[in-house]
């Protein structure tokens, strides 16, 4: 029975294309899971348990063979025949939605229908009209502030991917090329928004290495069924725990950074934290610092990319880094650069 449980799924499964070896491989996986004594199946089980599902058994399923075509990690087309139910809403195991789970599906969904930067599936409608679900109700309940220049079409797309664990064939140019497509095999992770951006973090097929893409950057995306998808090598919550914003440089170390904020900025740096690390330091600092004058003391523990310098700076005057001495002379550069800047545009105007 556990065996048909996870064939059910399996061959309902539009996200992903098995052959009757991928099948085998997948049905062992998940009862060596179950059940950690367990040696697997072998291929001869799996085509006796789809020959009852299909003719001997009380549930005379459809099942149809098809020959699908894919690109493999060699980057070579082969070809394989792969089973699936005929009729994707299918199953052995039908059971009727209670009432509190039909108002817990119908309160998400009215939050996934008032998210803004999710753009609306057309499958989710069919999806509450199949359930027999009440409709939801259109005022905006909580609102999400959203880039109106990004390619937020790709948002619905990638979560399907990430939440069926599909490999995708990812087109996307840089910045400093934008008409040059570049592409690649990925397996994607998580969706992260930052300042108004969304980004899709996962790993290259080709190498396992942690890449992230925003958003704006993707020009298609094709998902590749039949290939194997790999799961997240590492807890991405300790990888942004360390960082502010997006960009992880895994050879920085994590730097204790002191910085003090004047009167103006305290309240707001306190109630509004640069980085989950941040804590307050004693006030007795102003006896090594008596240059500063009132204001507070603040510490946090981050590794060093380009948003934390740009967050750092953007206080102006209102926040001064005390240590360590390179992210604080970083910002004394930056701020340099910006006053000749300014200086430059002076001149020529005079």
């Amino acid at each position: 029975m556990t065996r048909y449980m996870i064939l059910d799924e399996l061959l309902s499964n539009r996200y992903h294309d098995y052959s009757l070896d991928d099948l085998t491989e997948e049905v062992s996986r998940r009862l060596s899971e179950l059940y950690s004594d367990t040696k697997g199946v072998v291929r001869r089980t799996i085509e006796k348990d789809i020959n009852y599902l299909e003719y001997e058994g009380p549930f005379m399923a459809e099942i149809e063979r098809r020959w699908v075509a894919c690109v493999n990690g060699d980057g070579k087309t082969v070809q394989k025949k792969c089973l699936r139910y005929k009729d994707p809403s299918f199953s052995i195991f039908r059971k009727a939605l209670s009432d509190d789970e039909k108002y817990l599906l119908r309160e998400a969904f009215s939050l996934l229908g008032q998210f803004d930067g999710l753009p609306n599936l057309e499958a989710l409608e069919a999806l509450r009209q199949s359930l027999e679900l009440p409709e939801v109700g259109q005022r905006p309940i909580i609102s999400f502030t959203k880039n109106p220049l990004e390619n937020s079409n790709f948002l619905g797309e990638l979560f399907v991917a990430i939440s069926q664990k599909q490999v995708l064939e990812l087109y996307y140019h840089t910045f400093a090329e934008p008409d040059s497509t570049r592409t690649l095999l990925f397996h994607p992770y998580l969706l992260k928004e930052y300042n108004r951006r969304w980004y899709v973090v996962g790993a290259a097929y080709s190498d396992g290495k942690i890449l992230n893409f925003s958003l704006d950057r993707i020009d298609k995306i094709i998902p590749q069924p039949i290939l194997a998808y790999k799961e997240c090598p590492e807890d991405f919550v300790e990888r942004f725990e360390d960082i502010i914003g997006i960009t992880f440089i895994e050879e920085n170390p994590v730097h204790t950074i002191i910085f003090w904020a004047s009167d103006s900025a305290k309240d707001y740096i306190k109630t509004k934290p640069l980085h989950e690390s941040q804590r307050n330091m004693p006030d007795n600092l102003h006896d090594e610092y008596p240059a500063l004058s009132g204001g507070a003391f603040f510490r946090i523990d981050c590794k060093k990319n380009y948003e934390l310098i740009r967050e750092l700076s953007s206080f102006g005057k209102d926040l001064i880094v005390l240590s360590p001495n390179d992210i604080r002379d970083e910002i004394i550069r930056r701020s340099e650069d910006m006053t000749a800047a300014y200086n430059s545009l002076r001149t020529k105007s005079s």
